[in-house]
């Protein structure tokens, strides 16, 4: 027989789905989170939403531990967890409040970006060869001067994007729709990119056959997966003759930092990020931060040092 926690679980899934607009990625993560614990709750004989209470989410917590997941995992749990509390509560089910769950405390979040001299090696790496090259150096060109993540770079569509005004309508974390706009070396690469194709596919970025055969996954037209986005930041990376790990993460994160190094406020990188909270973009001050003390050091009171 089904426990009530599976029956809910199915219904807070659909929630998120059609209700908050979560992605797919999220919703097979949090579908399999959850329903990891409704099979340790019940084997816990625990199988309905009222008997869930604290010492299940602590024993819950030791099971995860002693199966040798880091704390930033753990967490992933917990957050499904308490946002699977929060839908019951929103709709009168009886269980355990959700802000009874605590996060762990995790390590400062590091930020890794590029300095000018590797963006524009990187940036460089594809040049006009044909139309390959073109579409790799608009990917290139265009994670940069917006800082998309790769999945909705992915999901991009050529309406969606207007080249001479130089803005993208973009579709972000839970459907919400912000506008980022292009530099003039993007608009540049994406006509030549654009101005090469000669197909009818929506996507604005496609897989293009290889007159050599050399690349298996792109044999045929369609829609580029993030795992060859990533492939092709990895391969611009090597070209660039780049040590450090460089993804379409690392250009996001570069993107914002170059906007607060040359004197973005905070909220303006925020909404360019599609940050939903000002908390998640605050992250990029530590980095500022550092700058701004380098230029303290190098400019303030030289008289002192005489």
């Amino acid at each position: 027989m089904t426990s009530n926690i599976n029956k809910y679980i199915r219904e807070f899934l659909e929630y998120i789905e059609l209700e908050r607009g979560h992605s797919q990625l999220t919703i097979r993560n949090y579908d399999a989170y959850l329903n990891k614990f409704a099979d340790f709750a019940k084997q816990n004989g625990v199988t309905s939403t009222e008997k869930i209470d604290l010492e299940l989410i602590r024993k819950w917590r030791l099971e995860l531990h002693r199966k040798g997941l880091g704390v930033k995992t753990l967490n992933y749990y917990m957050i499904a967890l308490r946002s699977f509390l929060k839908y019951l509560s929103k709709m009168d089910i009886a269980s355990l409040a959700p802000e009874k769950i605590e996060l762990a405390d995790t390590p400062e979040r590091q930020i890794n970006f590029l300095e000018e001299n590797e963006l524009s090696r990187l940036i460089e790496a594809f040049q006009d060869k044909d139309i390959l090259e073109r579409r790799n150096r608009a990917i290139i060109e265009l994670l940069f001067s917006t800082g998309l993540r790769v999945g909705e770079l992915v999901a991009l569509d050529k309406s969606q994007i207007n080249v001479d005004e130089g803005e993208v309508s973009v579709s972000g974390k839970g459907g919400k729709r912000r506008v980022v706009f292009i530099s003039d070396g993007a608009k540049k690469w994406l006509k030549k990119y654009l101005d090469s194709r000669q197909d009818r596919d929506k996507a604005l970025f496609i897989k293009v056959p290889d007159a050599k055969k050399q690349k298996d996954d792109e044999q045929e037209n369609g829609r580029l997966t993030t795992r060859q986005i990533e492939r092709i930041v990895q391969s611009a990376a090597k070209r660039a003759g780049i040590v450090k790990k460089v993804t379409p993460h690392v250009l996001r994160h570069s993107f914002a930092t170059d906007l607060l190094r040359g004197g973005a406020d905070l909220r303006s990188v925020q909404s360019m990020l599609g940050h939903s909270s000002v908390t998640t973009t605050q992250v990029y001050t530590h980095v500022t931060d550092k700058h701004l003390r380098e230029i303290h050091k190098k400019f303030h009171n030289k008289k002192a040092d005489r």
